[in-house]
């Protein structure tokens, strides 16, 4: 997959995304996929919108905040889907230069919310939500279209914000019921994750809530999401979405329909190129070896959590631990880990002892699957590590072994070399 390309501000357009900060967007990749090319990234000043939009000659564009005003408003169509909503993110610029402007959020996420009701309950979104309490957090204008995407199925939404009647403070006085939550706040967005709009503890109040809803695309796993998975509570974050009004958009751009089964394929695609490979397992396994190798593989950048450490403090973990403790050790440990967990597509080999502190789990499984290598245990060396001198490594085992097969999505049993892991783990991942 390509990556981002930002307009120079002088080239002919065909497709982009209009924005005013736009940093890293999945757009091009995802329209690079749909046909919709070539497809640029356009930042604008607000003082620069009109003009770019009236007397641009693009084809067709994406607009995201803060000008999807902007859009409806400058356009000279609107579909029904803009009048109801007063905002617009698809401009197609007509045969007669007229402007059409459309509001595909509303569709992406009614066909992110029909997959997941179908796949998570073997129903219709109609089915699951009619006349169901639905809570949308956040009142701007993501919430906008989610609302309007939830009252076609005939649920009942309710919004919550910081003020007014419903907010996070009332939220299990008044909504207790919802059988639904979709987050529209960014609370839990890159780098900021994982982080939540609502607690843990609310959730499992819940006892209706059967879903839990993310627009947030990025980390993969968004702190609500993760949350929800802890509960058993069916969960996706955004990307869905993502991509399905891009799948609308695209239609729109090229004046065709196109294969909805198209997008499940781009969103399988993006999870499995942009997920972190994360290594776990008893010292001495082999997680720094098959790392690098793996990343070699891969072409993937591959971090070794030891390494970062030292690099990020100027003191080994062993240092660490001889001089200042375990417990200082692992709380300095999780800071480094939460910097490179919160990435992607990277190979991340952690500590033997990465385990001991729950929160990690969350950190590693946000956008990552975690794999576990299993070495026997008279192939371990305990030389230049303290905590594998101190308690013995069959001790170690005994508290640790548990939580390596808890927390993994595959075990990977050893094969003799670092390369011949590396391969397993492909095959196991497909890759």
């Amino acid at each position: 997959m390509s990556g981002n390309v930002m307009w120079d501000g002088t080239s002919p357009i065909t497709y982009g995304l209009l924005g005013r900060k736009l940093g890293h967007s999945w757009s091009p990749v995802i329209h690079e996929r749909l046909g919709s090319v070539p497809y640029v990234l356009i930042e604008r000043e607000s003082d620069q919108v009109r003009d770019f939009i009236v007397n641009g000659t693009w084809r067709g564009l994406n607009v995201t905040i803060p000008y999807k005003q902007n859009a409806a408003h400058l356009a000279d169509v609107r579909t029904t889907r803009v009048e109801r909503l007063g905002v617009a993110n698809t401009l197609v610029r007509q045969q007669d230069g007229t402007i059409l402007a459309d509001n595909t959020d509303i569709l992406g996420f009614a066909w992110m919310l029909e997959r997941f009701a179908n796949r998570e309950f073997d129903k219709t979104a109609s089915e699951l939500l009619a006349a169901k309490s639905v809570l949308v957090l956040g009142s701007g204008g993501a919430s906008q279209a989610i609302r309007a995407a939830l009252e076609d199925v005939n649920a009942h939404a309710s919004v919550i914000s910081r003020t007014g009647v419903d907010t996070y403070e009332t939220l299990l006085e008044r909504h207790s019921d919802a059988a639904l939550i979709v987050n529209t706040t960014p609370v839990g967005m890159y780098p900021n994750c994982p982080a939540s709009p609502v607690t843990k503890d609310t959730l499992s109040q819940m006892k209706s809530l059967i879903g839990v809803l993310d627009v947030v695309y990025n980390p993969t796993r968004t702190g609500i999401c993760l949350d929800a998975e802890d509960l058993g509570i069916a969960n996706e974050s955004g990307l869905a979405m993502l991509v399905g009004q891009a799948l609308f958009a695209s239609e729109l751009f090229q004046g065709c329909e196109l294969d909805h089964a198209l997008a499940t394929d781009i969103l399988d695609d993006i999870h499995a190129s942009t997920g972190n490979i994360v290594l776990i397992g008893m010292p001495g396994s082999g997680k720094s070896s098959c790392g690098r190798q793996l990343g070699k593989i891969c072409g993937r950048e591959h971090i070794d959590l030891d390494d970062a450490f030292t690099e990020r403090f100027g003191k080994s973990p062993a240092d660490v631990i001889r001089d200042s403790g375990e417990d200082e050790f692992r709380e300095m440990e999780t800071d480094v880990l939460s910097t490179y967990a919160s990435r992607s597509g990277l190979v991340l080999s952690t500590g033997g002892g990465v385990v001991t502190r729950p929160e990690n789990y969350h950190l590693m499984h946000q956008n990552g699957t975690i794999v576990m290598l299993d070495r026997p245990l008279n192939e371990l060396s305990s030389k230049g590590r303290p905590i594998s001198q101190a308690s013995g490594v069959e001790e170690l085992a005994r508290r640790r072994m548990p939580l390596y097969i808890s927390w993994a999505d595959v075990v990977v049993s050893c094969t003799g070399s670092a390369r011949g892991d590396a391969l397993e783990i492909i095959k196991r991942l497909n890759i």
